[in-house]
């Protein structure tokens, strides 16, 4: 009898060493895809130059997921969609916990127009307001703390040079 007991016993330790082995392999994939490989990006503002290392979303599904279910972003990063075509474009802050600064970029790299402060898990439509090719996610407060502004030039090998 204590042969079977002890046997049960070991069953269940290795049972549970596989519970926590699968678990920790679960998580790390997750871990990974929260923070992605990161490009440099610069903003030259009038308030001065301002660089960050950016995640590019480039194809539909890394757009739609975008930064869904991340509940921390380091203050110089951020997250860049390449729309790889210059239309309108609206976003939604739906699955997203933290609130962000949405900067619309023309395909000149010039700011369009500035979302701040965008409200976490919205469903609340959030436009361009015109043709852009990307939309640049900050922390909230990022753009007003730099004196980030429409007008302003983002600077990224997506973003053509202007004609001199």
């Amino acid at each position: 009898m204590s042969s079977a007991l002890s046997n049960t016993k070991a069953a269940l330790r290795a049972l549970c060493a596989l519970l926590f082995l699968g678990l920790g392999l679960t998580a790390a994939p997750a871990q990974d895809a929260a923070s992605g490989q990161t490009e440099p990006l610069t903003i030259a503002s009038r308030a001065g130059r301002h660089a960050f290392a950016v995640e590019v979303m480039r194809t539909d599904a890394d757009r739609s997921r975008g930064l869904m279910y991340r509940r921390t972003m380091a203050p110089d990063h951020g997250m860049l969609f390449d729309f790889q075509a210059a239309a309108p474009v609206a976003m939604w802050m739906k699955n997203t916990y933290l609130p962000l600064d949405m900067v619309f970029i023309r395909a000149d790299g010039t700011i369009a127009r500035i979302a701040t402060d965008t409200e976490p898990l919205s469903t609340k439509v959030i436009p361009s307001g015109e043709a852009v090719l990307s939309v640049l996610e900050l922390n909230a407060g990022t753009t007003a703390r730099l004196g980030i502004h429409a007008g302003d030039r983002v600077e990224h090998p997506l973003f053509r040079k202007p004609k001199s």
